[in-house]
């Protein structure tokens, strides 16, 4: 059978990668359709995982534990993959404060979010490749497990547009308007459209980069062109297109009288069982709303928060499990749960928090009971979906050990022919002090440094310290946004700065292999971040690098880094022999630095076409430390800290943009 999928890559299957690829593709040839890839980090998990999806040739689902991890996952598969679809789906939250109530303090917090409208049109776009393409693969978050609204009617209420059909323009803007398209003359962006003459413009959602402009000759479309949206160069002539609902809970004209009629009958019977109950306040805050939330739909079919009545426009029984992601995929496709020890859990768990706020809502008459319905998959639920899955992953968990049944792959030897870390125990009394001093020789050897503490506040107060120490140092934890994690990670990478101080999002995935020392503060504090499978993982940051170093500092030794010292010692013996037999030397990791996404060309190349001679990048740099002493004189601080950053930025870059 011929792929749908073509790998471009220079590398070849090499160490455990082709024994790994080979297993798990038996396996799912012998009906195994639950199995485990145990591959030590840098032994390329990714790559075979690459392999593997070729050779199966159906879409797939790739599930990161964190935005980090899946931006990084993202921009190599599209490297591997260029001639097919890769998406990005995650949360398109940048802050997001849910609906709550809380009883104690008679507290209601309304929600409030800052959407990313960057990622809004990914996943935008990863809905409409699942729906047109076979070709696909989406990288994506816990996000996946949440209602997201019926893939047949998404697609139903998609507007076809054929050169040499029949459509007037009223009827085309109508469909435009009913699929959430906004009308904007001036302020055109993805998601709206504008009329021009005999023209309609249109930017749909998963759009940047292009625009289509529809040419209409009375009641006919003459033509579809492709443009661009700042110049309106015509690119292309197509001959068909489709335009996708700019939103997944977009409703058709002929469900919304039969949605809203459920909608007012749950609320009567509701708001008579809370009068029963001699609730009076919240009978009628429960009614004056839904009645409000029902006129919006009448007058616009959409209303703030219609999510909350999902179910009675889908047409699902109370209990019914909400349609997600995951229903927009076809039945026979992978799933690749990436650090599955972290994934696992975190996806099965979303729907007890995610219950309670709720039902807290509902007994005092801020939602309806159907509410609850709009909820994260249960386990039973995600499972039920899911038909072939891999769980990648260093240290596998007891979810998928049993949900594998002894169906386990091992990935240990790595192709570069690295071995695991050095592992070094030194005593937690004075570990700042030992810390600084470990941090700066391994910076004066051109290596980058990650520190992990036990808590937000402990990894400001370190950097605050090395900053003082003059050592350039940032902190990473889940407190800074999606987008300006990955550009922390790049910068580390190009040396911007040298120091990462992290608390639990260092552990997993992370690819750096500039990092030469990973320093484990307070190692022996037994628990979630100190457990053996945390502290194997963090270990594993310094395994990309030819001389890599970890350093645990504790006064006693734990269960747990006693477990985790040991796997350490199993895995360089089986990687030291492997390494003698085959006469290989190790060799460093080098690997091209992407952007925030994982776009192909490094800033390094996208400087170097900027500033094509040395003193260009020196008349630069020059502007920029002038401009940031003037933000520092204004008191402009947040501007003179962006301003030292690309400053550092160039400095780092010089020496490669020179060459």
């Amino acid at each position: 059978m011929s792929s749908c999928f073509r790998l471009c890559s220079k590398f070849r299957p090499s160490g455990d990668q082709p024994a790994a690829i080979a297993g798990l593709l038996d396996n799912f040839a012998n009906k195994l359709d639950r199995q485990i890839l145990l591959g030590v980090t840098g032994s390329g998990k990714t790559f075979t995982m690459a392999n593997v999806i070729e050779a199966l040739s159906v879409p797939t689902l790739v599930l990161a534990p964190n935005k980090t991890l899946a931006g990084q996952l993202y921009g190599e598969f599209k490297e591997l993959f260029p001639d097919n679809a890769i998406e990005y789906f995650v949360s398109y939250y940048d802050y997001y404060q849910p609906e709550a109530y809380l009883p104690a303090s008679d507290t209601y917090i309304e929600k409030d979010a800052r959407i990313n409208e960057r990622i809004d049109r990914m996943r935008n776009a990863t809905t409409a490749s699942l729906l047109h393409r076979k070709d696909v693969i989406v990288i994506a978050s816990v996000s996946c497990i949440y209602g997201l609204g019926d893939p047949e009617t998404y697609q139903d209420l998609a507007l076809s547009i054929d050169s040499g059909a029949k459509l007037s323009r009223q009827n085309l803007v109508r469909g435009l308007v009913r699929t959430q398209h906004r009308r904007a003359e001036n302020d055109f962006r993805p998601g709206s459209f504008r009329v021009r003459g005999t023209s309609v413009e249109i930017w749909p959602i998963q759009y940047t980069d292009k625009i289509l402009s529809v040419e209409l000759v009375g009641d006919k479309i003459d033509c579809i062109l492709e443009c661009d949206p700042l110049t309106g160069e015509i690119l292309c002539e197509i001959n068909s297109t489709v335009v996708y609902p700019v939103g997944h809970y977009v409703q058709p004209e002929d469900k919304l009288p039969q949605g809203m009629r459920g909608v007012k009958r749950e609320m009567e019977v509701q708001v008579k069982a809370l009068r029963k109950a001699g609730k009076e306040l919240e009978a009628e805050r429960l009614e004056r709303r839904v009645l409000a939330d029902l006129e919006d739909m009448e007058e616009i079919g959409h209303c703030h928060g219609i999510e909350n009545y999902a179910r009675h426009f889908e047409g699902r029984n109370p209990g019914q499990p909400p349609f997600t992601l995951l229903n927009y995929f076809p039945k026979d496709f992978l799933c690749v749960i990436d650090e599955s020890h972290v994934s696992l859990p975190q996806a099965y768990g979303m729907v007890r928090g995610d219950f309670a706020r709720k039902q807290s809502l509902i007994d005092y008459g801020f939602r309806l009971p159907s509410a609850i319905d709009n909820r994260p998959l249960n386990e039973a639920e995600f499972e039920n979906l899911v038909g072939k899955a891999v769980y990648v992953s260093a240290t596998p968990g007891p979810r998928e050990l049993k949900l594998a049944k002894g169906a386990i792959v091992e990935q240990i030897v790595r192709p570069t022919g690295l071995l695991d870390p050095l592992c070094t125990v030194v005593p937690a009394t004075g570990q700042i002090e030992d810390a600084l001093v470990r941090a700066r020789e391994a910076i004066e050897k051109q290596g980058r440094v990650l520190v992990t503490t036990l808590t937000k506040r402990s990894s400001e107060d370190l950097t605050e310290f090395l900053q003082e120490s003059g050592i350039k140092a940032k902190y990473l934890h889940s407190d800074i946004d999606t987008i300006e994690r990955a550009e922390l990670l790049r910068d580390l990478r190009l040396g911007v700065f040298d120091v990462l101080v992290g608390i639990n999002l260092l552990r997993e995935g992370l690819d750096l292999p500039e990092v030469r020392l990973v320093m484990v503060l307070d190692a022996d504090r037994e628990g979630f971040l100190r457990s053996t499978t945390s502290l194997i993982q963090t270990c594993g940051r310094a395994a990309r690098h030819l001389e890599g170093q970890v350093v645990f500092y504790a006064d006693k030794e734990t269960k747990s880094l006693r477990a985790c010292l040991d796997e350490g010692d199993r895995r360089r013996d089986i990687q030291r022999q492997h390494n003698l037999i085959h006469g290989i030397e190790p060799a460093q990791v080098v690997k091209k630095i992407t952007g925030p996404l994982g776009e192909a060309v490094s800033e390094g190349e996208q400087v170097a076409e900027q500033y094509h001679q040395r003193s260009d990048v020196i008349k630069r740099m020059e502007q920029i430390q002038q401009e940031m002493l003037l933000a520092a004189r204004d008191l402009d601080f947040e501007n003179a800290i962006k301003l030292r950053d690309e400053l550092r930025r160039l400095e780092a870059l010089e020496i490669e943009v020179a060459s």
